[in-house]
Protein backbone atom coordinates (compact mmCIF):
# COMPACT_ATOMS: atom_id res chain seq x y z
CA UNK A 1 0.00 0.00 0.00
CA UNK A 2 1.28 3.43 -0.94
CA UNK A 3 1.76 5.64 2.15
CA UNK A 4 1.39 8.75 -0.01
CA UNK A 5 -2.14 7.67 -0.90
CA UNK A 6 -4.70 10.26 0.17
CA UNK A 7 -7.17 9.51 2.95
CA UNK A 8 -10.09 7.29 1.93
CA UNK A 9 -13.22 9.23 0.93
CA UNK A 10 -16.01 9.02 3.50
CA UNK A 11 -19.23 7.98 1.82
CA UNK A 12 -22.47 9.88 2.43
CA UNK A 13 -25.90 10.35 0.91
CA UNK A 14 -27.40 13.76 0.25
CA UNK A 15 -31.15 13.12 0.09
CA UNK A 16 -32.86 15.94 -1.85
CA UNK A 17 -36.61 15.96 -1.18
CA UNK A 18 -39.34 18.41 -2.17
CA UNK A 19 -42.33 19.03 -4.39
CA UNK A 20 -42.20 18.34 -8.14
CA UNK A 21 -40.38 21.22 -9.89
CA UNK A 22 -38.97 22.60 -6.62
CA UNK A 23 -35.39 22.42 -7.94
CA UNK A 24 -34.16 19.11 -6.48
CA UNK A 25 -32.52 17.85 -9.66
CA UNK A 26 -31.02 21.22 -10.64
CA UNK A 27 -29.35 21.72 -7.25
CA UNK A 28 -28.26 18.07 -6.93
CA UNK A 29 -26.70 18.15 -10.41
CA UNK A 30 -24.79 21.36 -9.59
CA UNK A 31 -23.59 20.02 -6.21
CA UNK A 32 -22.49 16.78 -7.94
CA UNK A 33 -20.49 18.83 -10.44
CA UNK A 34 -18.73 20.77 -7.63
CA UNK A 35 -17.97 17.56 -5.69
CA UNK A 36 -16.58 15.83 -8.80
CA UNK A 37 -14.39 18.85 -9.54
CA UNK A 38 -12.97 18.53 -6.01
CA UNK A 39 -11.98 14.93 -6.79
CA UNK A 40 -14.74 12.98 -5.03
CA UNK A 41 -16.39 9.84 -6.36
CA UNK A 42 -20.01 10.88 -6.97
CA UNK A 43 -23.14 9.04 -8.09
CA UNK A 44 -26.49 10.64 -8.90
CA UNK A 45 -29.77 8.79 -8.32
CA UNK A 46 -32.62 10.80 -9.83
CA UNK A 47 -36.31 9.96 -9.73
CA UNK A 48 -36.95 10.13 -13.48
CA UNK A 49 -33.88 8.04 -14.36
CA UNK A 50 -34.42 5.42 -11.62
CA UNK A 51 -38.04 4.95 -12.70
CA UNK A 52 -36.85 4.11 -16.24
CA UNK A 53 -34.68 1.25 -15.01
CA UNK A 54 -34.66 0.10 -11.38
CA UNK A 55 -38.32 0.76 -10.57
CA UNK A 56 -40.02 0.62 -13.97
CA UNK A 57 -42.56 -1.87 -12.56
CA UNK A 58 -43.90 0.57 -9.95
CA UNK A 59 -46.76 3.05 -10.11
CA UNK A 60 -47.48 6.03 -7.88
CA UNK A 61 -49.63 4.61 -5.09
CA UNK A 62 -48.28 5.18 -1.59
CA UNK A 63 -47.11 1.55 -1.48
CA UNK A 64 -45.32 1.84 -4.83
CA UNK A 65 -43.72 5.17 -3.89
CA UNK A 66 -42.44 3.61 -0.67
CA UNK A 67 -41.10 0.58 -2.55
CA UNK A 68 -39.38 2.95 -5.01
CA UNK A 69 -37.63 4.67 -2.09
CA UNK A 70 -36.76 1.32 -0.42
CA UNK A 71 -34.95 0.21 -3.60
CA UNK A 72 -33.15 3.52 -3.97
CA UNK A 73 -32.19 3.35 -0.27
CA UNK A 74 -30.61 -0.06 -0.83
CA UNK A 75 -28.50 1.23 -3.73
CA UNK A 76 -27.54 4.42 -1.86
CA UNK A 77 -26.54 2.37 1.20
CA UNK A 78 -24.21 0.15 -0.87
CA UNK A 79 -22.59 3.13 -2.58
CA UNK A 80 -22.28 5.11 0.67
CA UNK A 81 -20.57 2.30 2.55
CA UNK A 82 -18.12 2.01 -0.35
CA UNK A 83 -16.96 5.61 -0.03
CA UNK A 84 -19.13 7.27 -2.66
CA UNK A 85 -20.90 10.61 -2.36
CA UNK A 86 -24.47 9.75 -3.36
CA UNK A 87 -26.88 12.51 -4.36
CA UNK A 88 -30.49 11.44 -4.64
CA UNK A 89 -33.32 13.62 -5.92
CA UNK A 90 -36.74 12.15 -5.21
CA UNK A 91 -39.99 13.75 -4.17
CA UNK A 92 -40.11 11.07 -1.42
CA UNK A 93 -43.25 12.67 0.01
CA UNK A 94 -43.63 10.58 3.16
CA UNK A 95 -41.61 11.21 6.34
CA UNK A 96 -41.72 7.58 7.47
CA UNK A 97 -39.92 6.23 4.39
CA UNK A 98 -37.35 9.07 4.50
CA UNK A 99 -36.64 8.11 8.13
CA UNK A 100 -36.25 4.49 6.99
CA UNK A 101 -33.68 5.68 4.43
CA UNK A 102 -31.84 7.64 7.15
CA UNK A 103 -31.65 4.59 9.44
CA UNK A 104 -30.54 2.23 6.65
CA UNK A 105 -27.94 4.47 5.00
CA UNK A 106 -26.32 5.94 8.11
CA UNK A 107 -24.33 8.86 6.68
CA UNK A 108 -27.54 10.56 5.55
CA UNK A 109 -28.03 14.30 5.04
CA UNK A 110 -31.60 15.38 4.34
CA UNK A 111 -31.86 18.37 2.02
CA UNK A 112 -35.32 19.91 1.96
CA UNK A 113 -35.77 21.82 -1.28
CA UNK A 114 -38.61 24.06 -0.15
CA UNK A 115 -40.58 25.96 -2.74
CA UNK A 116 -44.18 27.20 -2.76
CA UNK A 117 -46.46 25.12 -4.97
CA UNK A 118 -47.36 28.27 -6.96
CA UNK A 119 -43.70 28.69 -7.98
CA UNK A 120 -43.40 24.96 -8.77
CA UNK A 121 -46.43 25.31 -11.07
CA UNK A 122 -44.77 28.26 -12.87
CA UNK A 123 -41.60 26.18 -13.38
CA UNK A 124 -43.46 23.12 -14.66
CA UNK A 125 -42.47 22.83 -18.33
CA UNK A 126 -44.12 19.39 -18.72
CA UNK A 127 -47.58 20.59 -17.65
CA UNK A 128 -47.86 17.95 -14.92
CA UNK A 129 -49.49 20.24 -12.36
CA UNK A 130 -52.10 21.37 -14.88
CA UNK A 131 -52.91 17.74 -15.76
CA UNK A 132 -53.12 16.86 -12.05
CA UNK A 133 -55.45 19.80 -11.39
CA UNK A 134 -57.70 18.58 -14.22
CA UNK A 135 -57.68 15.06 -12.73
CA UNK A 136 -55.69 13.60 -15.63
CA UNK A 137 -52.86 12.55 -13.30
CA UNK A 138 -53.95 10.74 -10.15
CA UNK A 139 -52.00 10.80 -6.86
CA UNK A 140 -49.87 13.82 -7.83
CA UNK A 141 -47.82 15.18 -4.94
CA UNK A 142 -48.79 18.72 -4.02
CA UNK A 143 -52.17 18.53 -5.75
CA UNK A 144 -54.05 15.28 -5.04
CA UNK A 145 -51.47 13.57 -2.83
CA UNK A 146 -49.78 14.98 0.30
CA UNK A 147 -46.20 16.07 0.78
CA UNK A 148 -45.01 15.70 4.37
CA UNK A 149 -42.36 18.38 4.93
CA UNK A 150 -39.21 17.29 6.76
CA UNK A 151 -39.29 18.30 10.43
CA UNK A 152 -35.53 18.72 10.97
CA UNK A 153 -33.62 18.56 7.69
CA UNK A 154 -29.86 19.05 7.93
CA UNK A 155 -30.12 21.51 5.04
CA UNK A 156 -33.01 23.79 4.07
CA UNK A 157 -32.94 25.33 0.61
CA UNK A 158 -35.54 27.89 -0.43
CA UNK A 159 -35.21 27.82 -4.18
CA UNK A 160 -37.79 30.56 -4.70
CA UNK A 161 -35.53 32.94 -2.73
CA UNK A 162 -32.04 31.65 -3.56
CA UNK A 163 -30.09 31.37 -6.78
CA UNK A 164 -28.84 27.96 -7.89
CA UNK A 165 -25.33 29.05 -6.86
CA UNK A 166 -26.50 30.14 -3.38
CA UNK A 167 -28.29 26.83 -2.82
CA UNK A 168 -25.23 24.91 -4.04
CA UNK A 169 -22.92 26.90 -1.75
CA UNK A 170 -25.23 26.20 1.22
CA UNK A 171 -24.99 22.44 0.60
CA UNK A 172 -21.19 22.49 0.19
CA UNK A 173 -20.77 24.61 3.33
CA UNK A 174 -22.95 22.25 5.36
CA UNK A 175 -21.00 19.22 4.10
CA UNK A 176 -17.84 20.98 5.30
CA UNK A 177 -19.44 21.76 8.68
CA UNK A 178 -20.50 18.12 9.06
CA UNK A 179 -16.97 16.91 8.30
CA UNK A 180 -17.70 15.12 5.01
CA UNK A 181 -15.33 17.26 2.94
CA UNK A 182 -11.60 17.81 3.46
Amino acid sequence: MDNAKSKEQKGFTLWFTGLPCSGKTAVADKVAEVLRESGLKVERLDGDIVRQSLTRDLGFSKEDRNENIRRVTFVAKLLTRNGVAVLTSFISPYREIREHARREIGNFIEVYVKCPVEVCIERDTKGMYEKAQKGEIKEFTGVSDPYEEPLNPEILLETDKETLEESTDKVIQRLNDLGYLE
